[in-house]
């Protein structure tokens, strides 16, 4: 696993915009049926590592399926850039949409596929 690094990131727009610190090795591409319609590449940090800089206001709330992800997404221009969850051991985490941070190359990134639509 590569080390953290801090990032900066939001949404089209730039009503919504973040900082995180994370490793993005490795990125995962889920086939869950909202992540394969929005073209999602995630990785995923500790809420405590994660801040949104503006924008709550500006943010909608999708809950489906098990209801325990919260896939936020901009009011304005509707890109959903980050989720809210918790991990299996209960630790709240940031599910951040890589393809939403600034300056990332993503054709360096190790992006490996999860089934998501299996679970």
């Amino acid at each position: 696993m590569s080390e953290s690094a801090k990032y900066t990131g939001g949404c089209h727009c730039g009503a919504v915009r973040y900082e995180v610190e994370m490793s993005l090795d490795p990125v995962i591409s889920c086939n869950c049926s909202i992540c394969r319609k929005r073209g999602a590449l995630l990785a995923f940090a500790p809420a405590e590592k994660f801040t949104l800089t503006t924008g709550e206001d500006r943010l909608t709330d999708y809950l489906f399926n098990h209801k325990v992800i919260h896939h936020l997404f901009c009011a304005s221009c509707g890109v959903g850039s980050f989720a809210r969850g918790r991990q299996p051991d209960g630790a709240e985490m940031v599910a951040v949409n890589v393809r939403c941070l600034d300056g990332v190359d993503l054709d360096t990134l190790d992006v490996r596929k999860f089934d998501g639509a299996g679970l």
